[in-house]
């Protein structure tokens, strides 16, 4: 028979809710543990099936952390600022506040019900004034220190959502957000200068413990590449009276080439401003420009793209020998990237090769010439490129943190009129409107407020109009992980003493989707913060881990559209929460995408009841003698499995965990075990299904909470297993098996394995030419 799931999970969240067991203490002499989730936006759809599988494991360690006796935070809060709410206000007509609002009662209901140890007294939300006043703060800091700055420049435009995009929150030319199509935009908006700290994110990341592909995605979007910038005189431009663009230069990281050099490729982007300055390109040129325009940088460059290209008419001339070579407008060549223009040497490039092959242009073998030798022969100088890119920070949208500056015709000429709102005057109020809906001016529909917008300069007294654009919702995620640790201050973000005790964070969780958008921002943002003396560390997370997405039955991406979403409710209401808590750990690698299956949960289900039974039946009356004094074979098999479960949460290998738990029960469903035993087990267990260990340990008569006991410790006697029995191969079919201990040499289990009669029937008259052993696993003896 099940046992009652609903009533007991109810049971022990009120108690834990009760005794506040999961609030970490400020000032504690204990060791800390800070453990990170990235924290959700609260959506209309509620909770999804993929968020309890990065929770439910750093709940995992998070409990073993309280156990072992760590000061523990593991606290939740609500990145609620974002364009699906302003979405759904516009098209019901209903008040953003009104809706995140119930979204995130909904998610906090859902959440709880998960029986997740979180710390809810810490609980923020981004879009609370109270928690936005700091972001504004910090937004000044970086305006204060010149890093913040307005300027007109190409921007990813969202034709669906009327805002301007950084490049990360672009991907194949779509909008991160909508799915709608992009283009380029001239756009005057507020920068982030990111680019300054290129240097220390790269050679930061060999201080931490990042997922090495983690670190991978962050090098290649940070794209550092060390080469020379070199002139390439064009005698037709310079005749032609446009001195401005006379030469071409060009960015390589292969100097040492240039004698090969047979053409040069400039990006859509360089030739377009020649025409600017008075070049009279072709119409098939002007064609190949404003289409190539329209394209997204990521469908210019992708792998495998078929080659496009136009010639110019124009020759330049190689500094290196003096040789007239042609010059072509490519679109895989970019212009926000180095000079936006290079050398193709075909001799030495695959891609400049197969641009060559595709246009019958020449391919030449020259010899190499040393780097610094090339440089100096043609008069170049060293130069170092980074892909990544300043960070566009406004949007002309509403539902955002207001940039707090104002601008005055007067006052401030050296940054454009704009002055810092006063600090006692944070946080700037985001108004109450009647309409959210974009413009396509690139105004936010914050300019019809007048009354808000007309104000008076903090400087000078006189008129001043307030900055429109919002933030980004990068913004109040970029450092909501330093609130936790003083959620309630109200005098600063966070006091110099506890962020001192709690950073840096110990372990920080969340998707590879975030590796290049959230936590490149976060890494940059704690950085300047540190700079400035306001954080601790230069780095904010010590290890980084992601886990992999929940797919759908079939293995294709869960979707409302296809109808195969998984409701976490409808699980908890009809299986439990602690049967969805272990069967989302038992699906599969934690690193790895893994398909939903329900069989697969009724599985974990059957697995609690009997554990459940078993504890239900379990009498101590019964146990036997050399089991009462903690030996035994059921003694070994306790305490190896445990140990193994222990490791396991250390490794991030939860499925194992899971798969040992249903192993042990498997051997100890005939057998009692000691009181000892089984409150060790219980409290394994407890990380994974705290409602039912909980449940069990009041059944046994143990007083207290699960989480107040300590974390066991093993019994070093008992974790070497004596014998084991072990197979024997000949020439990889099994053929007899041997009682050995797991540790044994290679001599003993072959002697053990040649005294075996089913062994050597099959040695008969034959050659042994190798012996594969694998201790505690497996021997094949390989004959001829």
């Amino acid at each position: 028979m099940a046992y009652n799931h609903q009533e007991i999970e109810k049971k022990w969240q009120d108690r834990w809710e009760t005794s506040g067991i999961f609030h970490a203490k400020d000032g504690s002499e204990k060791q800390k543990f800070y453990c990170l989730i990235e924290f959700p936006y609260p959506s209309g759809a509620g909770l999804h099936i993929g968020h309890p599988r990065s929770y439910t494991a750093l709940d995992v360690v998070s409990r073993k952390r309280r156990h072992q006796g760590y000061n523990v935070l593991y606290p939740i809060g609500w990145d609620a600022f974002g364009l699906p709410t302003e979405n759904y206000a516009i098209k019901t007509g209903r008040k953003p506040q009104d809706i995140t609002r119930e979204n995130t009662d909904t998610f906090r209901r859902q959440l709880k019900s998960l029986g997740l140890s979180f710390d809810w007294s810490r609980e923020v939300n981004t879009i609370d004034p109270a928690y936005y006043k700091w972001t504004q703060w910090m937004f000044l800091e970086f305006f204060k220190a010149g890093l913040a700055y307005k300027t007109k420049q190409p921007i990813n435009w969202c034709l669906s959502c009327k805002i301007g995009l950084a490049n990360e929150e672009v991907i194949n030319g779509k909008c991160e957000r909508c799915g709608g199509n992009t283009e380029k935009r001239d756009k005057e908006q507020w920068m982030i200068a990111i680019t300054k700290y290129a240097d220390r994110l790269l050679e930061d990341l060999e201080t931490v413990d990042y997922l090495e592909k983690i670190k991978t995605q962050q090098r290649n979007w940070i794209g550092k590449s060390e080469g020379a910038e070199i002139k390439f005189p064009i005698p037709l431009l310079s005749k032609e009276g446009l001195g401005e663009v006379a030469d071409i230069e060009v960015f390589t990281t292969r100097p040492d080439t240039i004698f090969g050099a047979t053409f040069l490729v400039v990006s859509p982007e360089v030739a377009q401003k020649w025409i600017e300055v008075g070049w009279d390109a072709s119409e098939s040129v002007r064609e190949y420009i404003a289409v190539s325009l329209k394209r997204e940088e990521m469908d210019r460059t992708a792998e495998g793209k078929e080659k496009t290209g136009v010639d110019t008419g124009v020759v330049a001339i190689n500094p290196a020998n003096g040789k007239e070579i042609p010059v072509w407008i490519a679109d895989y060549v970019l212009g926000g990237y180095g000079t936006g223009a290079i050398m193709a040497v075909p001799q030495h490039d695959e891609r400049d090769r197969a641009f060559a092959e595709s246009f019958d242009l020449p391919i030449v073998d020259e010899p190499l010439v040393p780097f610094d030798e090339a440089v100096a022969k043609v008069g170049g100088r060293k130069k170092t490129n980074y892909k990544l890119r300043d960070w566009v920070f406004s949007r002309q949208r509403y539902w955002g943190e207001p940039i707090p500056l104002v601008h005055c015709d007067v006052c401030s000429p050296e940054t454009g009129g704009w002055i810092s709102v006063p600090d006692d005057q944070l946080p700037v109020v985001l108004p109450e409107v009647d309409k959210y809906e974009p413009t396509d001016t690139g105004e936010s529909p914050l300019a019809a407020i007048t009354d808000w917008v007309n104000t008076t300069c903090p400087i000078c007294g006189g008129p001043a109009r307030r900055e429109t654009d919002t933030m980004p919702n990068w913004a109040g995620s970029s450092w909501y992980f330093l609130r936790y640790i003083d959620a309630h201050n109200d005098k600063e973000f966070a006091s110099q003493d506890k962020l001192s005790y709690w950073m840096p964070i110990d372990l920080y969780n969340g998707g590879m989707e975030h590796t290049t958008l959230h936590l490149l921002y976060s890494r940059f943002w704690n950085k300047f913060l540190f700079d400035r003396g306001h954080v601790p560390t230069s780095e904010p997370y010590a290890r980084r881990h992601s886990h992999g997405l929940v797919l759908a039955q079939d293995g294709t991406k869960m979707s409302k559209s296809k109808g195969n979403v998984v409701n976490p409710d409808e699980i908890v209401r009809d299986y439990g929460a602690d049967s969805l808590r272990m069967y989302i750990l038992f699906m599969g690698p934690f690193e790895e995408p893994v398909p939903w299956s329900l069989n697969g949960l009724i599985g974990v289900r059957r697995f609690l009841d009997k554990v459940e039974r078993y504890v239900s039946a379990w009498d101590e009356s019964k146990i036997p003698l050399l089991s009462k004094e903690g030996l035994g074979e059921v003694a070994g098999i306790v305490e190896r499995s445990l140990k193994k479960i222990s490791d396991d949460i250390e490794s991030f290998k939860f499925n194992t965990a899971v798969s040992t738990f249903m192993s042990l029960f498997n051997e100890i469903v005939d057998n009692v075990v000691t009181r000892e035993q089984l409150k060790k087990i219980l409290v394994v267990l407890g990380p994974f299904a705290p409602h039912l260990a909980n449940e069990c340990w009041e059944k046994i008569g143990e007083n207290g909470l699960v989480e107040e006991q300590t974390w066991p410790v093993f019994d070093a006697r008992l974790l070497v297993q004596e014998e084991i029995e072990m197979g024997v191969q000949v020439n990889g079919k099994a053929r007899a098996t041997i009682q050995i201990s797991p540790t044994a040499d290679e001599t003993t289990a072959k002697q053990l394995a040649l005294a075996q009669e089913k062994v050597q029937k099959h040695l008969d008259g034959k050659e042994i030419v190798n012996v594969v052993y694998v201790p505690g696993r497996i021997l094949n003896i390989v004959v001829k």
